[in-house]
């Protein structure tokens, strides 16, 4: 089973669904109902609930899904905490969760973001993986005064405890030749979490080996990095209020990746294993089962002051991660993951 986490208000449209499967999802049957809404879901929708439904049903074909709203904020954004709490004292839980939603963790305090990780440790222990998106905003870019600035790194996608998604883009759209890095696509080095071990060599890789780093006064190499993969960030298309709308960014990846996890899962079940459970060290002990991008432009960071940010590169990079997942690959890795 999968779940999306909406926030803001963001519903989804039943009908949207069945008419964006009709119209996508005419090679094989698909499931063109939510198997339960938990929340409030009342209202016109919303492009970010009916991108994030559409995607994780239409690439997790046939996985049950849950509608997961969390209603509220926490002081004017995203109540993270309380969906976690929620999720924490819910007996029956899909076994993977998308999520959209972020902020820049300056705006957030240390102790708040450690209780959400608190939450996160708990559900991955649980066996529930969690991605979210990386972000729209490249490397970010935070301004002290009129010359002093530094990268900016976004929360829950900063979080040790999750999966984090970075974007990708065709080089060209016309012929579909190559990938390349979307240089909107949120990545870098958390300012409030330690490097996890099983990511060290990865990262340690990249800095020593990338053509060319940031100033490292922009950014801290001692912290957690990310994302940890990516997927196709550009050109997606949904239905909304019945009609066709094309939209774009790391929330579109992000329920991508999630329904591949899904049916990697749902492989793994049929062959009575366990889920994948938190995804991270499968992700960093496997990278054969992603496509490396090494194209593209650098991220975005402080283009007012003609600043980039970080380069894409072989292996693991803070633009696209290990790069987007082959489909079978994938599967065969998790059919192989504890035995």
């Amino acid at each position: 089973s999968s779940g999306i986490n909406a926030e803001y208000g963001q519903h989804y449209s039943a009908a949207d669904l069945k008419e964006f499967m009709g119209f996508f999802g005419k090679g094989f049957p698909h499931l063109t109902e939510i198997a339960k809404v938990v929340g409030p879901n009342k209202g016109k929708p919303g492009l970010e609930a009916n991108l994030d439904v559409q995607y994780l049903m239409s690439l997790g074909a046939n996985i049950s899904t849950v509608f997961w709203s969390t209603g509220g904020l926490h002081e004017k954004q995203e109540p993270f905490l309380e969906w976690a709490m929620a999720l924490t004292n819910t007996t029956d839980l899909p076994h993977v969760f998308s999520v959209s939603y972020g902020d820049v963790e300056r705006s957030l305090s240390p102790e708040y973001m450690t209780r959400i990780n608190t939450e996160f440790s708990k559900l991955g222990l649980r066996g529930i993986s969690i991605l979210f998106a990386s972000g729209d905003d490249g490397a970010g870019c935070h301004h002290f005064n009129d010359t002093a600035y530094t990268f900016e790194p976004q929360y829950p996608a900063s979080s040790p405890y999750v999966t984090t998604v970075g974007g990708t883009q065709f080089t060209n759209l016309f012929s579909d030749v190559n990938e390349e890095g979307n240089d909107i696509s949120g990545g870098g080095f958390s300012n409030q979490f330690t490097q996890p071990k099983w990511q060290v060599e990865a990262v340690q890789r990249y800095l020593n080996t990338t053509s060319k780093l940031p100033d490292a006064k922009y950014f801290n190499s001692k912290m957690r990095a990310y994302p940890d993969v990516s997927a196709m960030s550009d050109d997606f298309w949904i239905i909304i209020y019945r009609l066709l709308m094309n939209v774009a960014g790391t929330s579109a990846a992000t329920p991508t990746v999630a329904g591949l996890i899904s049916m990697a899962n749902d492989a793994r079940l049929n062959a009575g294993k366990p889920v994948l459970g938190f995804l991270n060290p499968f992700i960093y002990q496997n990278p054969q089962i992603f496509f490396d991008v090494t194209l593209g432009s650098p991220s975005q960071a402080c283009w007012l002051d003609d600043l980039d940010g970080y380069q894409v590169s072989d292996g693991w990079d803070p633009v696209t991660g290990f790069g987007s997942p082959d489909y079978n690959r994938l599967v065969a890795a998790a059919m192989q993951y504890y035995g």
